[in-house]
C-alpha cells in the first residue's frame, strides 16, 4: 500500500503531456499503411507526369482504396478512398474501375454511380460527378481529342447500366458531360473501345435462342451520334457477360475475344468489322481447360499484339497473336511452353514494342511478342514462389540485356514486387481485412507476471520468503547472464537508448486475424514487421470472433462453432476444433487458474454450460439483454428490454484488466468522494427513429442502476461507448431539439460516486457484506456533455498494471484518419461551469468547464499519419506502471505505446549513462590520487602537534 501510494502521488504531480514527440515517431510506434488486395484491371506501373523518368504503382483494390505505390520501397505515396459514407453512392462492395494515360498528370476513377479524377502525383483530386441510379460498367481515355483541347488532358468516355445504358463524353478539366448516347433497347452494356475516328458501344443483345449476341455501335466522338452498328453471331457460345473474354480499349488492343463453351476453338473478332475469327485451341495435357484470360498492350503506340493464357488443373501455357490492321487479319505467332503448376502473365512496352512476362513459381521470364525467344530469365531468390494470382510489370531495355521489376497479387493476400528474380518487398494487403488481434505472452514473461501478481497478495513476511526461492530457482541462469553481461555494458553505454525496456514487457508481438483465413505475427521488435504468417482456415474466408492467447499458444474462435490452435512461436497450428453450431461472440469465464471460453449462439444463449463462477451478459437476436451464470446457463438468470421503439445496438463491459488504485477521489479540503466500484457494471446502448438511451445495469441482478436519453439524434451516425472504473462515456450526433439544446458531435461523460456528500459511503457504510440482486444501492451521478469537432467511431481506455496512471479515454477519429488520448482530468464532470475554479477546486486540478472540447494536437497518437480505416483499438499494461501499450486495426495497422503521466518510472533520453560512467571514473581516479595525500597531510599534522 505504502509503494502504491507513493507512486499515485508521483503520477499525479506529472503534468499530463499525452502525444508523441516528434523524434519518437517510428522509435515507440509503428504503422502500416494498406490499400488492400490489388485488382487485377486497376493496377499498373505509369509515369505520373511528361517530365517524369520514374513510374510509380497505381492501383484500386479491393477495398476501394486507390492509391499510388513506390516501386523502390513499397511506401504508400497517396492514396484516396472512393468508399466514404460522405460520398453519395460511394458503394465499397460496387465494381471499381482505373484508369490512365501517359505523359498526363490525371488518372480516372469510378466506383458505382461515382466517378472523379486524380493528380497522378499526389492524388488531389481535380473533379468529380455523380450519376444517380447509375453504375458505371466501363471506364476509358479517349484516344484524339479536340483540336483546342490541351495536350496534357484528355476527355473520359464512360459507360454507365441502369434502366438504360448509357454513353457519356466527360470533359477531361472539369468532368462536365459534352454527350451522351442512349440505349433503351433493353441490351446489356459490357464496354467500351475507341480508334481515332470512333468510339465503340459494345452490348449484349439477347437472342430469340438462348444466349446472347455481340452488338457494337459506333459512335462520333465528337457528337455522340450512332454512326453504324454491327451484330456478330455469338448466341452459341455466350450465355452471360461473364462469357466474353476480353474487349480492347483502343487500337492497342482492338478486338474483342471469346470462346466456346466447351473452351475449344477462341474467336476474335478485330472491332469495326464483322469477322470473326477462329483459332482451335490445342489442348494435349488431358485436363480441361480451366479458365482463359488475355493479356494485350494498354498503350496506344503498342503494336497489336495479344497474348491468349490458358489454364488447367496443373498446367498452363500461352500463344500470342498478331493483328495486321490494315488487312483487318489476325495470326497466331508463336506459342510459350506447357508448364507444370501455376502461371501468371502481364505485359508491358517499351515504345511500340511489347514484352510478355511470365512468373512462375520457379523462375521469371521475359519474351517479346515478335519472337518466342526468351530475353530473361531469372530463378527466384527463394523458390517455390506463392502462388500470384495476377501481376503487372514493367521492363527496360539496355542494349541486348532486358531487366524487368513486377508487381504480383498473392493469392494469400500479399502484395509483392520482383525485381530480376530478387524479391525487393512486400506489402502485407491481407492485414486491411484484419477481424481480431490479441497480445502474446511469452512463457516466462507470463510466468513471472504470475509469480509477481502472487507475492503482491502475500504477507509481508511470506512475499519476501516467495521471493528468495524465486531468486534461487533463477540462479541456474547465472552463468549464460554472466556470458554476456560484458557485451549488454558496452552497448548499454554506447547506445543512445538509456535503457533497454524490453523485459519490461514493452515490446509484445500480436497475433491478427485476416478475414481470408489467414493469422498474422506482428513483431514489435522490428517495427512490427510479419515473422510468420500461416492459412488457418480450411476456406478460403471466414469470420473471426475473438482471439485468446495463453503462454505459447493462440486460438482464433471463428463463427461457426470452430477454432484453431496456434503456436505463437512458429504459427504451427496445433490443433482443430469442429465447430457444432454458429456463433455470434465468445464469453470468457475464469475458473482460477485459466479462462474458459463459452460460444454465444445468435439467440444469445451459451452452447454449453463450464466448472466456473463467473457471470457473462449476452444480447439475443431479438433484441433482449440476457444474464447467465457461467455454471448452469440453461436459462437466463436475468433478461432486459429496452423501451418499445428502441433496438439495443451495443453492449460495453469494464475491461477485464481494470485496477482501481484509489477507492476515492481526494477533494482540495482533504476531504473523499467515495468511489461507486462495481465490477459487474455493463453500459448498453439502444437506439429508437431520432433517439439513443445508455442503460447502465448490474450484470449480476440485471438491475438498471442509471439511464440516460437524448432526443435528436441521428443513429446513423457513429456511436461508440467505453467504461471503466467508476465512469463510463459515449459519443453521438445529435440535432437541436430546442433552444437549450446543442447541436453536433457530443461527448458526454459521467462519473459514479457512492455519495454526493464527501466522507459519505453511502447505504453500505456500515454494511459488512451485501447481496448484488436486493441490497444494491444506486450510484450518484455527476455527468457533463462536451460539443466535439468530430465523430467517434470506436472507443478504449488506455490499461497500466496497478492503475495508477492517469487514464486516457482512446477515441478512433475516422473523418480525420487519427486516433487521439483524451486525459481524464480533461473530461472531469465536476469542472466549474460560468466561474473560474476556486483554490480548493484549483488544488484539485479542476479548470473551468468550456463546452466545446477542442482536440488538442498533443493528445494525437498516430501524431501527423493518416491511420485510415482503423475498426478497433486495444490496450493492455506493462510491468512499467508508466506506459500502456496500443494497437489499432481494421484498416490499418498501428500500434504505439502511451504514458499518459509521462515515464515517470524511466529515465529521460537526456540521461547520459556515458557521462555517468565517466564521472564515476573520474571520482575513483581523483580519490586514489588524493588518499595518499590526505593521509600524508594528516600524519604530519600528528607529528607538528606532538613537537
Amino acid at each position: 500500500m505504502w509503494l502504491q501510494a507513493t507512486l499515485l502521488l508521483l503520477a499525479s504531480c506529472v503534468p499530463s503531456s499525452l502525444a508523441i514527440y516528434r523524434d519518437e515517431v517510428n522509435h515507440v510506434d509503428y504503422h502500416h499503411a494498406l490499400l488492400g488486395f490489388p485488382t487485377s484491371q486497376s493496377t499498373f506501373f505509369l509515369k505520373p507526369s511528361a517530365s517524369s523518368n520514374a513510374s510509380l504503382l497505381y492501383t484500386l483494390s479491393e477495398k476501394s482504396l486507390l492509391g499510388a505505390v513506390n516501386p523502390k520501397d513499397g511506401s504508400l505515396v497517396w492514396r484516396q478512398n472512393l468508399s466514404r459514407s460522405d460520398l453519395p453512392g460511394g458503394e465499397s462492395n460496387a465494381h471499381g474501375l482505373l484508369r490512365a494515360s501517359e505523359g498526363t498528370n490525371a488518372l480516372v476513377s469510378a466506383l458505382g454511380d461515382y466517378i472523379s479524377s486524380w493528380t497522378a502525383l499526389d492524388g488531389k483530386l481535380i473533379w468529380e460527378n455523380w450519376f444517380e441510379g447509375e453504375v458505371v460498367a466501363d471506364l476509358e481515355l479517349l484516344e484524339l481529342e479536340d483540336v483546342n483541347a490541351a495536350p496534357s488532358t484528355k476527355d473520359t468516355v464512360a459507360l454507365w447500366s441502369g434502366k438504360a445504358g448509357v454513353v457519356r463524353r466527360l470533359d477531361g478539366d472539369s468532368g462536365r458531360t459534352k454527350w451522351e448516347h442512349l440505349d433503351e433497347s433493353g441490351d446489356i452494356p459490357l464496354q467500351l473501345s475507341s480508334s481515332a475516328t470512333e468510339v465503340f458501344y459494345v452490348a449484349l443483345q439477347p437472342s430469340s435462342r438462348k444466349g446472347y449476341r455481340i452488338k457494337v455501335t459506333s459512335l462520333d466522338p465528337l457528337t455522340g451520334r450512332q454512326t453504324r452498328q454491327q451484330i456478330l453471331s455469338s448466341e452459341s457460345d455466350l450465355f452471360d457477360a461473364n462469357s466474353v473474354l476480353f474487349v480492347g480499349a483502343n487500337t492497342a488492343a482492338p478486338m474483342i475475344v471469346w470462346a466456346d463453351q466447351s473452351f475449344k476453338t477462341l474467336k476474335v473478332n478485330i472491332i469495326g468489322t464483322k469477322q470473326v475469327h477462329a483459332f482451335d485451341i490445342e489442348n494435349t495435357s488431358g485436363e480441361s481447360i480451366s479458365s482463359i484470360t488475355v493479356h494485350a498492350p494498354k498503350k496506344l503506340e503498342s503494336l497489336p499484339h495479344f497474348l491468349v493464357h490458358y489454364e488447367t488443373e496443373s498446367t498452363t501455357w500461352a500463344e500470342v497473336y498478331h493483328i495486321d490492321l490494315k488487312s483487318a487479319s489476325i495470326s497466331k505467332a508463336y506459342e510459350l511452353p506447357r508448364l507444370q503448376g501455376w502461371s501468371v502473365f502481364s505485359t508491358s512496352n517499351k515504345d511500340a514494342n511489347v514484352y510478355f512476362t511470365r512468373i512462375t513459381q520457379s523462375e521469371i521470364t521475359v519474351v517479346s511478342s515478335v519472337s518466342h525467344g526468351v530475353l530473361g530469365r531469372w530463378v527466384h531468390q527463394a523458390p517455390p514462389m506463392e502462388q500470384a494470382l495476377h501481376s503487372v510489370s514493367e521492363v527496360v531495355v539496355k542494349d541486348k540485356s532486358v531487366a524487368v521489376r513486377a508487381a504480383a497479387a498473392l493469392a494469400s493476400g500479399d502484395w509483392q514486387l520482383i525485381r530480376n528474380g530478387q524479391t525487393e518487398w512486400t506489402r502485407y494487403e491481407a492485414l486491411s481485412g484484419a477481424l481480431a488481434a490479441t497480445w502474446v505472452e511469452e512463457a516466462v514473461q507470463e510466468d513471472l507476471a504470475h509469480q509477481l501478481e502472487v507475492e503482491g497478495h502475500e504477507s509481508l513476511y511470506g512475499a519476501y520468503m516467495h521471493r528468495v526461492k524465486r531468486h534461487a530457482k533463477d540462479l541456474q541462469y547465472l552463468p549464460e547472464w554472466l556470458k554476456g553481461l560484458p557485451k549488454r555494458i558496452l552497448t548499454s553505454i554506447l547506445t543512445d537508448e538509456v535503457s533497454n525496456l524490453d523485459s519490461f514487457g514493452i515490446v509484445k508481438s500480436v497475433i491478427v486475424a485476416t478475414e481470408n483465413g489467414r493469422v498474422y505475427a506482428l513483431d514489435a521488435a522490428k517495427h512490427g514487421a510479419v515473422s510468420w504468417k500461416v492459412k488457418a482456415a480450411e476456406a478460403d474466408s471466414w469470420n473471426v470472433k475473438a482471439i485468446l492467447a495463453q503462454p505459447g499458444t493462440a486460438t482464433v474462435y471463428v463463427d461457426d462453432g470452430s477454432s484453431v490452435t496456434l503456436d505463437v512461436t512458429s504459427g504451427e497450428i496445433l490443433a482443430r476444433t469442429p465447430g457444432t453450431a454458429k456463433i455470434r461472440s465468445v464469453a470468457v469465464a475464469h475458473d482460477g487458474t485459466a479462462p474458459l471460453t463459452i460460444g454465444i449462439k445468435e439467440d444469445g444463449t451459451p452452447l454449453e454450460s463450464i466448472d466456473g463462477q463467473d457471470f457473462f451478459v449476452t444480447l439475443s437476436d431479438d433484441g433482449r439483454v440476457l444474464g447467465w451464470t457461467a455454471r448452469d446457463n440453461k436459462h437466463p438468470v436475468w433478461q432486459f428490454l429496452p423501451t418499445p421503439g428502441e433496438k439495443i445496438i451495443h453492449a460495453t463491459a469494464r475491461p477485464s484488466h481494470d485496477p482501481v488504485a484509489s477507492i476515492g477521489k481526494v477533494l482540495g479540503n482533504r476531504s473523499v468522494l467515495y468511489k461507486y466500484l462495481n465490477p459487474n457494471l455493463a453500459l448498453i446502448t439502444a437506439v429508437g427513429e431520432s433517439s439513443a438511451t445508455f442503460y447502465l445495469l448490474d450484470a449480476i441482478s440485471g438491475k438498471i442502476l442509471h439511464t440516460s436519453t437524448h432526443q435528436g439524434v441521428d443513429p446513423t451516425q457513429p456511436i461508440a461507448s467505453a467504461i471503466s472504473e467508476n465512469w463510463f462515456a459515449y459519443s453521438f450526433w445529435a440535432d437541436a431539439v430546442d433552444p437549450s439544446s446543442a447541436k453536433g458531435y457530443q461527448l458526454v461523460i459521467s462519473e459514479l460516486y457512492e455519495s454526493p456528500v464527501p466522507n459519505d459511503r453511502g447505504p453500505l457504510d456500515s454494511a459488512s457484506n451485501y447481496s448484488s440482486i436486493s441490497d444494491l444501492p444506486l450510484p450518484h451521478v455527476i455527468s457533463q456533455a462536451f460539443i466535439i469537432p468530430e465523430p467517434i467511431s470506436h472507443m478504449a481506455v488506455t490499461q497500466t498494471r496497478q492503475g495508477i496512471t492517469i487514464r486516457q479515454l482512446l477515441c478512433t477519429l475516422p473523418s480525420s484518419n487519427a486516433i487521439i488520448g483524451i486525459p481524464r482530468p480533461v473530461l472531469d464532470p465536476r469542472r466549474p461551469i460560468g466561474r473560474d475554479p476556486t483554490s480548493t477546486e484549483a488544488e484539485e486540478g479542476l479548470f473551468k468547464y468550456n463546452p466545446f472540447l477542442e482536440f488538442d494536437g498533443k493528445w494525437y497518437h498516430t501524431h501527423s499519419r493518416d491511420v485510415a480505416g482503423i475498426k478497433s483499438v486495444l490496450s493492455a499494461p506493462t510491468l512499467l506502471e508508466s506506459t500502456s501499450l496500443i494497437f489499432a486495426f481494421g484498416g490499418d495497422i498501428f500500434a504505439t505505446r502511451a504514458t499518459p503521466s509521462q515515464a515517470f518510472d524511466v529515465l529521460g533520453k537526456g540521461f547520459s549513462k556515458l557521462q555517468l560512467v565517466l564521472t564515476i571514473v573520474a571520482l575513483t581516479a581523483g580519490v586514489i590520487v588524493l588518499a595518499p595525500m590526505v593521509k600524508r597531510k594528516q600524519i604530519n599534522a600528528i607529528w607538528k602537534a606532538s613537537t
